[in-house]
């Protein structure tokens, strides 16, 4: 097995303190070795994070130690190299932004269904199946029979229920995302408008691949992970996905064969809308990492391996 343990954590739960939850966090996660990125707001806290079993092991067993945190679940997947360049805990106003006041799944949430259920709902004629992530995910691997919203960022969201979901004729709704997170915010705001049977799959994308085998999968294609992974597939190994640094797009294995790809610097997804001002920024880091590798290191702010966000669930 790989010695690199990567774990998804989050949970809503009321933290008026998270500020000064901050420093101490930070510090615990240095001392165990660990990188990666954790969310704090007032509504709870997210994150992805690396390091070896001993470190996210004792990770897990401190946040458990706060009450409020007694609950949380995370789920790992494994890697033979670091996926994270450092660890950052930051402070956000909301630990996945809707940017709708009011929405709080600590109040209100839809019904989750487990991944072994999750295929005969999903099955069911009546039931609208949504896909609550970006474009850009959806591109590379998404669910037998799912809507694309066609947003950019997760604060579109609301907007495409307002315009394209009626509660009186869209009876039965799931939605689905890669951790779970965005599911949560997004049931919760599907009740506030007055949809009545609002289901999501517990534990996202990530626990449905863990758990379901390839032959029973209505999933096709592969999951981007906000990691230098880039993506996984079954089973939760590491797929075939690069990333653009310029616009940050998964690039398909057949993408990169383009003529319109250029490392570091530009993919068939960016090509020709990329502002010249972008482009020339994304050659000159190109050129300051490649100089950085053949000095042995990496220039800073660049990943060693591939380039991508490192926030959980954009």
């Amino acid at each position: 097995m790989s010695n690199i343990v990567i774990a998804a954590l989050y949970k809503f739960a009321k933290l008026p303190d998270y500020r000064e939850m901050q420093n101490g966090l930070l510090d615990f996660c240095v001392a165990q070795g660990l990188n990666g990125t954790i969310l704090l707001a007032a509504e709870g806290i997210n994150g992805t994070i690396a390091g070896t079993r001993a470190g996210v092991d004792a990770l897990m067993f401190f946040l458990r130690a706060d009450a409020r945190l007694a609950g949380i679940e995370h789920k790992e997947s494994y890697s033979d190299e670091m996926p994270f360049d450092r660890m950052k805990v930051r402070l956000k106003k909301e630990i996945v932004t809707l940017g709708v006041p009011g929405v709080d799944p600590n109040e209100k949430v839809g019904t989750y269904v487990d991944a072994e259920h999750w295929n005969a709902l999903i099955s069911d004629p009546d039931v609208v199946l949504i896909d609550t992530r970006n474009g850009y995910e959806y591109d590379i691997g998404t669910f037998r029979g799912a809507v694309d919203p066609h947003t950019t960022t997760f604060r579109e969201f609301p907007a495409y229920i307002n315009k394209n979901l009626d509660p009186a004729k869209h009876k039965k709704i799931a939605m689905f995302c890669t951790g779970g997170i965005r599911c949560e915010k997004a049931t919760s705001f599907m009740l506030g408008q007055g949809f009545k049977e609002v289901y999501h799959l517990q534990g996202g994308i990530l626990k449905y691949l863990e758990n379901i085998p390839a032959e029973q999968s209505m999933w096709e294609g592969e999951c981007f992970v906000f990691d230098q992974r880039v993506s996984v597939g079954q089973g939760l190994k590491v797929g075939t996905h690069d990333q653009c640094f310029a616009c940050r797009h998964p690039v398909s294995q057949e993408e990169k064969a383009s003529s319109r790809y250029q490392a570091g610097i530009s993919c068939p997804h960016c090509f020709d809308t990329l502002p010249q001002k972008t482009r020339e920024r994304a050659i000159e880091r190109h050129k300051q990492n490649e100089l950085a590798r053949k000095r042995g290191g990496s220039h800073i702010g660049v990943p060693q391996k591939k380039q991508t966000e490192t926030q959980s669930e954009r």
